[in-house]
């Protein structure tokens, strides 16, 4: 039989990872000839636990055509220049994670190396001052960045804190608008193949029958389709990753809108705060082996600013990955693939990133297996770089003060992250991949932000005279400071930029030349 273009597409589950996957195969393959179907329930619940993003999305919604200042209503946004970590290193320490860069390489030397040399000399203290997003962050100022390189406020990137749930509404009426059909129920019976074990329809409670060439489960935990009917298998992380339940709570929106999320580390955990415009998500994601339900949800609930407005939402997972999340004609995409705490803000760029690597190995009706490889190997290696990423979190600690912090500090590291450790902590460089989510600038954050400090730096950085190479980082740093100040409010910022045809005009004026050579 020839193979031809697949022509049914059949999602199963919504959220925010079965309506991202429709409207992008509806707007991507908008001139073939495709049909494309969403099962989901009202009954079913939405996990709804992650609201913030990583610049990535930016971008995957202009390719869907997405207007930001309409998306940013529609959501209830907020810009979002990093995350926060409290209390990761030692109690009482911070710093920021930022979606930009410290300082400039110079002489195609990374600039930490530069600052290394000055800590040494017990001249310089805070990486971050030498980083706009964190310089900005600090002081809730926002604005676009520059598309001049010689500005300072080019050094920087973007995301988005949002509500998911009205993010999943939004792209089902983008979905719906292009060609999308939607069909309420709940899928009680999947039909296979009897010889090759390919899904063929499902049946629904009511007895409707949906048939499908390719089947795309985001079903959620549970993966109905990939490991309820294919039996895919799971690799589990625990032992690497040792929370396995979360609180989310919804509280009232009091005070400053802060662009950026926290992440605050607890006893036998870690709290996130994420501030919308309509109010803040909250949540405690905890070691079930380390504190009850009841004392993680105390600890939430007294670390509210204001009043909570929804009822606690219950959350158990087992953090890892399916072994294969492409099998036969079913691939999954969200937490029906695999799950990762939600500390660097991951899991919306791990559908969108599914998502992109489905449409390059779009199958045809043969489903030659190369493709299904080749997904299931990329999709493998970015989910284990995040993994080691967040481990670091864990276990780059000094903290001894609970027995949680205790295990995080000494258990064993992935062999991966442990060649990473090693190379920073006795030369200060930061691992490169050639893919792999995360880049040198978040890497030294964590890092340094932690107390991990290299023994040594790049000896190129000695042919600088030490107050020559000292005045220019002074200057440098004074510049930053400038510029930070020079941007908008964030609460302003927001109000302006979600106006329809709203520019970062005179704004910005003021730090584009502060940068300049």
């Amino acid at each position: 039989m020839t193979a031809g273009p697949i022509q049914r597409v059949v999602i199963v589950g919504g959220g925010a990872a079965g309506w991202m996957t429709a409207a992008a195969l509806s707007t991507l393959f908008k001139k073939r000839p495709l049909s494309v179907e969403l099962i989901e329930s009202e009954q079913i619940g939405v996990v709804g636990v992650g609201e913030a993003t990583l610049p990535h999305l930016r971008f995957f919604n202009q390719r869907l055509g997405i207007d930001e200042p309409d998306f940013m209503r529609s959501t209830q946004a907020t810009y979002k220049l990093g995350i926060e970590f409290a209390n990761w290193g030692r109690l009482g320490d911070a710093y920021i994670h930022p979606f930009g860069e410290f300082g400039r390489s110079i002489n195609g030397v990374a600039f930490h190396h530069y600052w290394l040399r000055l800590r040494q000399a017990g001249r310089e203290r805070d990486i971050g001052e030498f980083s706009l997003p964190v310089a900005a962050a600090g002081k809730d100022r926002f604005a676009y960045p520059d598309s001049d390189p010689t500005s300072v406020l080019s050094s920087y990137s973007y995301a988005y804190q949002l509500d998911a749930s009205l993010y999943a509404r939004y792209l089902r009426a983008c979905s719906e608008s292009r060609g999308v059909k939607r069909h309420e129920g709940i899928v009680t019976r999947v039909k296979q193949h009897t010889e090759t074990g390919f899904i063929e329809s499902l049946v629904l409670r009511d007895g409707r029958e949906i048939g499908g060439e390719l089947f795309i489960d985001c079903s959620g935990f549970r993966g109905l389709l990939i490991e309820q009917t294919l039996a895919a298998g799971y690799e589990h992380w625990r032992h690497w990753l040792p929370c396995d339940r979360a609180i989310a709570v919804a509280s009232e929106n009091v005070g400053r809108i802060p662009p950026y999320t926290r992440a605050v580390a607890e006893s036998s955990g870690w709290r996130w705060r994420i501030p919308l415009q309509h109010r803040i998500g909250n949540g405690h994601v905890y070691s079930s082996d380390h504190t009850s339900d009841d004392e993680a949800l105390r600890v939430l609930l007294d670390s509210l600013d204001g009043d909570a407005v929804s009822e606690p939402n219950r959350l158990r997972f087992a953090t890892g990955r399916r072994k294969q999340m492409w099998l036969k004609n079913c691939v999954a995409i969200g937490l029906s693939a695999g799950f990762l705490e939600p500390l660097e803000s991951t899991g919306i760029h791990l559908i969108q990133l599914a998502i992109m690597k489905l449409v390059e190995f779009f199958p045809d009706t043969d489903f030659e297996p190369l493709n299904a490889v080749e997904f299931n190997r990329t999709m493998r290696m970015e989910i284990e770089r995040i993994r080691d990423f967040l481990v670091l979190h864990y276990t780059a600690t000094e903290r001894d003060d609970s027995e949680f912090w205790n295990r995080c500090r000494t258990l064993e590291q992935p062999e991966s992250l442990k060649r990473s450790v090693a190379l920073f902590r006795r030369f200060g460089h930061v691992m490169r991949y050639a893919g792999g989510l995360f880049l040198e600038p978040s890497w030294v954050a964590v890092y340094l932000g932690q107390r991990l400090v290299p023994l040594h730096y790049d000896p190129r950085v000695d042919s600088y005279r030490l107050d020559t190479l000292s005045a220019q980082l002074t200057r440098l740093k004074g510049l930053i400071r400038q510029a930070a100040e020079s941007l908008p409010d964030h609460a302003a910022a927001l109000r302006h930029y979600q106006r329809p045809g709203a520019a970062a005009d005179g704004w910005r004026q003021t730090a584009m030349n502060l940068y300049r050579n």
